[in-house]
């Protein structure tokens, strides 16, 4: 009797295997693309009807040979529940100071002394730097020759204007010239104090523009100074988030270069979009993390792009595919495998939402899933728990 049922399986399948293609494909332009496309949809369908037929087939010989029935497959499955789904996107970024100021002189001139290095750190009102100012000083010491005779001038021309003596004009002139070079004075010392570059900012110096016995100009920066204890990351996100990134939102934050993944807030939403790019800028306020984090050091900022309620997701990589390109699972039900064609939804990196196929309550299979076939009987090694795998 075994003998007879093997064989007849044997000669179904042979059978199969060797019914001449249908002719309909020798009608088919092979020299075209819409006939390629035709005759490779034909004998696609006739594939996946045979891989039906023969699941068929090996379903009845477990049945009607006992004997041949293979043990059973170690599984692990979970319980399919309904959860909320969440898909988020990663942007670059790019760490940038809160705080950078530059050290300028305000008069110009060539650089005497110099007193600090890229790297060191300086405080709020530190001599930086002194500028040549010996033409200034010697224009002052020519009007203060200058500020001496016109003293002496304007004391006699007052104490003649006091005995009636000469004319008011003359009297007025000595003192107007005695005044406007005591104002001129003035403005030299104003000048001369300049001549001292003091740190804006506290914090470190990040670059030297200018070098000891180089020209500044006036206003020119001489060292630029970051302050390092406040810095803050910056990202540029497309238009179409607008809607779900919010001041407050939290976002995580991986530095690549450091391997170090933090969660931060966002605290500024830009208020412009920028129209080359068509995106918006977010800022997160970050430590420097005991001098870990610089200035410029990239990022990759991971947003939440949506959440949708009351849905059915499972793993991406549980999804298995037939030659047609459906796409199946295997569930387990009364200790066998059953074969579950789904209808998929939008993804993130790991999960995908099951449209239609699956229902809340459900045996997925999560391990064991490969190589089973439809109706292969199981053994449940592990019921998982997916709040606790969380």
């Amino acid at each position: 009797m075994k003998q007879f049922i093997l064989l007849s399986l044997i000669s179904a399948i042979i059978a199969i295997g060797c019914t001449p293609p249908d002719s309909t494909v020798d009608t088919f332009d092979l020299e075209s693309i819409e006939g390629v496309k035709s005759a490779l949809k034909q004998k696609t369908d006739a594939v996946s009807t045979l891989q039906t037929e023969i699941e068929e087939l090996s379903a009845k010989l477990q049945i009607l040979d006992p004997t041949a029935k293979k043990p059973k497959v170690p599984v692990e499955v979970s319980a399919i529940e309904v959860e909320t789904f969440e898909s988020y996107s990663t942007f670059q970024a790019n760490v940038t100071a809160n705080d950078l100021g530059m050290a300028s002189s305000e008069t110009g001139g060539r650089i005497i002394s110099l007193s600090v290095n890229e790297g060191d750190y300086v405080k709020a009102g530190q001599l930086i730097a002194t500028v040549d100012v010996e033409t200034i000083e010697k224009q002052k010491l020519e009007l203060q020759t200058s500020l001496s005779l016109a003293r002496t001038v304007y004391e006699r021309q007052e104490r003649l204007w006091k005995q009636n003596i000469g004319s008011e004009l003359q009297y007025l002139e000595a003192k107007n010239n005695k005044e406007r070079i005591e104002q001129s004075l003035k403005t030299f010392d104003s000048q001369l104090a300049k001549k001292n570059v003091f740190a804006p900012i506290s914090g470190v110096i990040d670059m030297v523009s200018i070098k000891q016995g180089e020209m500044a100009g006036p206003g020119a920066p001489i060292v630029m100074i970051l302050n390092t204890s406040q810095l803050k990351i910056e990202a540029d996100i497309p238009e179409k988030f607008l809607s779900s990134v919010k001041r407050g939102n939290t976002v995580d934050v991986y530095f690549p270069a450091l391997d170090i993944e933090t969660r931060k807030s966002i605290s500024s939403v830009g208020r412009r979009i920028d129209p080359a790019n068509r995106t918006f800028k977010i800022e997160m306020n970050t430590s420097s993390m005991s001098g870990r984090i610089k200035p410029n050091l990239l990022a990759e900022v991971t947003v939440k792009e949506q959440a949708i309620q009351d849905v059915i997701a499972i793993p991406v990589n549980l999804l298995q595919q037939e030659v047609s390109g459906e796409n199946f699972v295997y569930i387990e039900a009364d200790g066998l495998a059953v074969k579950r064609k789904v209808v998929t939804g939008i993804s993130n990196d790991n999960t995908i939402i099951i449209e239609d196929g699956l229902t809340a309550g459900d045996n997925l299979i999560r391990t064991g899933a490969i190589g089973l076939s439809n109706g292969a009987e199981l053994l449940v090694t592990q019921y998982i728990d997916e709040e606790e795998e969380k």
